[in-house]
């Protein structure tokens, strides 16, 4: 039971802060109450309304949240304002100190039991942790936020902790429960009238890798349109958030604490909205990808320079991979294959297995094939080989198929027919046709 469901903590609290202030019962009591209910209530013998609460706060000269807590408002404001310089420190890339930042802020938060200081330092924990590719920590940190929020609280704002635990599965590798858990998401929100645009921008950008990874090319294509359709509904947050943190320090140091935690709820909002950053980000990616399919290379190239420009910015490593294969993809078809060449291995150096492995897979298939064409065929084995591995542990199975087929036609030419057949079966199992997928029919969509 918390100290604001008990009675009697709250008796003891109101009478030792009568006391201090020299009040009589009666004083305490008027107008609106006598001094025989002020009795009762100090001996915890009756459960106050929240009405007679603010009516003693307002009386005592304290807050109401003071009086039913026995936390001093002052207190709980200081810590959102910590809050707020944690999330400025992210959004500018520094996800170590602001982990750091977040760590003794989930401390004095579990010290105090304050759950909604701790469910946001946990999210933002989370978010750290995908930064510097620390994903089954990220998994662990958004799933805690998840339960410290608890069912009560209204489906948007849940949406990033479960828009975290679902990326953090997709950059593992696991991508079918990854997008599970986004479109179920996004259809709650749509088919529950709940429209709110940061959360709905949130989930339809982070569903695109997925979909992508997965041979699901329609349902990206228009999970990048909703995206950038909902983009101008977020705006550009950083100005602002920093005009409200200030604003709200020269309130705190007024003593207007209700108004600074107003301003700093709002510099909160705000800077969770620039995670939007690197969503944008994927969906410029998402642009360059369509861009290259239709042999628009030259605009693809830009889109995804900018895209890779944005993650970088951010200092988000496993989102840049992503970025810089593709845009290794458009710059080895443009004839600059030694570029492609640098810009993927620099991605190589910064993955692994349990750490981006379609990343992985991506950059090692797109070497074998600027090896095969260097003809240099045992190196472009040894990538399609190693590609292969990792995609059979993801289950992408529009990849496999064609990593299998290009295997396949390197093991014919170079004389080992049964090998390559075996390649071709292989890819034959995991054959989707483009644009398609054994995902269920996809979720309802946001009226624009």
């Amino acid at each position: 039971m918390s100290e604001r469901d008990d009675p009697g903590v709250i008796g003891r609290r109101v009478q030792q802060l009568r006391v201090e202030r020299g009040l009589t019962q009666k004083q305490l009591a008027e107008p609106a109450y006598t001094p025989a209910y002020i009795s009762t209530l100090e001996s915890g013998r009756v459960r106050p309304s929240d009405d007679a609460l603010r009516h003693l706060a307002d009386r005592l000269g304290v807050g109401f949240e003071e009086l039913t807590t026995g936390r001093p408002a002052r207190l709980v404001t200081d810590l959102r304002l910590r809050l707020t310089e944690a999330q400025r420190t992210l959004a500018t890339g520094e996800a170590e100190e602001s982990a750091a930042q977040y760590g003794r802020l989930l401390a004095e938060a579990d010290a105090l039991d304050l759950a909604e200081v701790r469910a946001a330092a946990l999210l933002g924990l989370g978010e750290c942790a995908v930064e510097t590719g620390e994903l089954r920590a990220a998994r662990q940190y958004f799933e805690q936020a998840e339960k410290a929020l608890g069912d009560d609280v209204p489906l948007p704002a849940r949406v990033p902790a479960l828009r975290g635990r679902a990326v953090a599965h997709y950059l593992t590798g696991e991508l079918r429960y990854s997008v599970y858990l986004l479109e179920s998401t996004i259809d709650e929100l749509n088919r529950g009238g709940l429209h709110d645009p940061d959360a709905l921008l949130l989930l339809y950008a982070s569903v695109i890798g997925p979909y992508m990874d997965m041979g699901a090319h329609a349902r990206a294509a228009q999970a990048a349109e909703l995206a950038l359709a909902l983009a101008p509904q977020a705006g550009d947050p950083a100005l602002v958030a920093r005009m409200h943190r200030s604003v709200a320090r020269t309130l705190l140091a007024e003593g207007r604490l209700a108004e600074a935690d107003a301003s700093l709820a709002k510099a909160a909002e705000l800077y969770r909205r620039l995670q939007i950053r690197t969503e944008l980000a994927n969906c410029h990616w998402m642009r360059g990808y369509v861009y290259a399919q239709n042999g628009e290379l030259e605009r693809a190239e830009d889109e995804l320079r900018q895209a890779l420009d944005m993650l970088s910015a951010k200092r988000a490593a496993l989102y840049s991979s992503q970025a810089a294969v593709e845009l290794a993809d458009v710059l080895h078809r443009r004839g600059k294959s030694d570029e492609a060449a640098a810009l993927l291995h620099d991605v190589l150096s910064d993955l692994s297995s349990e750490r981006g492995a379609l990343h992985s897979a991506a950059a090692h298939r797109l070497l074998g094939i600027i090896a095969e064409d260097a003809r240099d065929t045992e190196a472009a084995e040894e990538h399609y080989v190693r590609a292969l591995s990792l995609l059979e542990r993801a289950g992408a199975a529009g990849d496999l198929a064609d990593l299998c087929r290009l295997l396949g036609d390197l093991l014919r030419r170079t004389g080992r027919v049964e090998a390559a057949l075996d390649a071709y079966r292989t890819g034959l199992g995991h054959r989707t046709a483009p644009g398609t997928t054994t995902l269920g029919p996809a979720p309802a969509q946001p009226p624009l």
